[in-house]
């Protein structure tokens, strides 16, 4: 029984590690560029579905989004389906070579990306507030330029290896 316990783990860890690098992207354009996408105001639309595809909420968040140098301030105000709001602050930083660090204070640690082509890959751990617990929960975060304006998002949630859902988001450029 304790290996079987110990292969199951063991599995769940490895499942977690595929995927597709984002090298695969470098060549794609519009080529993505935090500093010059994330610059001014950004409207996007989304939504979190769980594991069985069910959209649990949908929501709407205004981005005011400010670089000065290699930091950047993107200041994210929620409107969630269910009435409530909340606003994340991430503070980013440019590391050179299409990576990027990013803080904020629902992130546990730090948020660290990386950028080739069209595809930006950022992963960090979320401190999900749910009824009355918080869990600390793994985001693999992949955003998508389509042009100078649209960009999508796509984020699977797991912890300890276990998809708990993904939350779908689209992004425009300039919108009030």
């Amino acid at each position: 029984m304790r290996k079987t316990i110990c292969a199951l783990l063991a599995a769940l860890g490895l499942a977690g590690c595929g995927g597709v690098p984002v090298e695969r992207y470098a060549a794609q354009t519009p080529v993505l560029d935090l500093k010059q996408y994330f610059n001014g105001p950004v409207l996007g639309h989304g939504m979190f579905q769980d594991r069985g595809g069910e959209v649990i909420k949908r929501f709407v968040v205004r981005i005011d989004a400010r670089w000065q140098g290699d930091t950047g301030t993107l200041d994210e105000q929620f409107e969630w389906s269910d009435g409530t709001r909340s606003r994340r602050v991430w503070t980013l930083k440019h590391l050179g070579d299409g990576r990027y660090s990013g803080r904020a204070d629902d992130v546990v640690g730090e948020a660290q990306g990386e950028a080739r082509g069209n595809a930006l890959r950022w992963r960090y751990v979320l401190a999900l507030p749910v009824g009355d617990k918080v869990y600390n929960v793994d985001f693999d975060d992949w955003m998508y330029l389509i042009d100078d304006r649209v960009m999508l998002n796509r984020s699977a949630m797991s912890k300890f290896g276990v998809h708990l859902g993904e939350v779908t988001l689209s992004f425009t450029r300039g919108t009030p």
